[in-house]
């Protein structure tokens, strides 16, 4: 990780679940490096979007175990991160009006 903003948020998760929260709770859920912490994801998350972070969750989603068939393998894990963004703000990188 270098310090762009992009090399430590890698894509917003879209599930039923992440977009629930944002109408909720404005809280937005991002797939983040592996090697990225708390702060780094706060700072990433305020210069991309302009908005003023209050917290930042990460957690670390398991590996599974995977079969197709006879052969078997694993999914790798990877980290989400949950950020919880000011009251009247929003990211448009969820779509408009999210």
């Amino acid at each position: 990780m270098n310090g762009d903003p992009r090399s430590i948020l890698l894509a917003p998760v879209v599930s039923e679940k992440s977009y629930g929260m944002i109408g909720d709770r404005g809280k937005y859920t991002f797939r983040v490096h592996s090697d990225a912490h708390k702060t780094e994801i706060r700072q990433a998350v305020e210069r991309l979007f302009s908005v003023d972070v209050i917290n930042v969750n990460v957690i670390k989603m398991p590996a599974k175990p995977k079969r197709r068939g006879m052969h078997q393998g694993t999914r790798p894990g990877w980290k989400k991160a949950i950020v919880t963004i000011a009251e009247g703000q929003t990211i448009d990188a969820f779509g408009p009006g999210v």
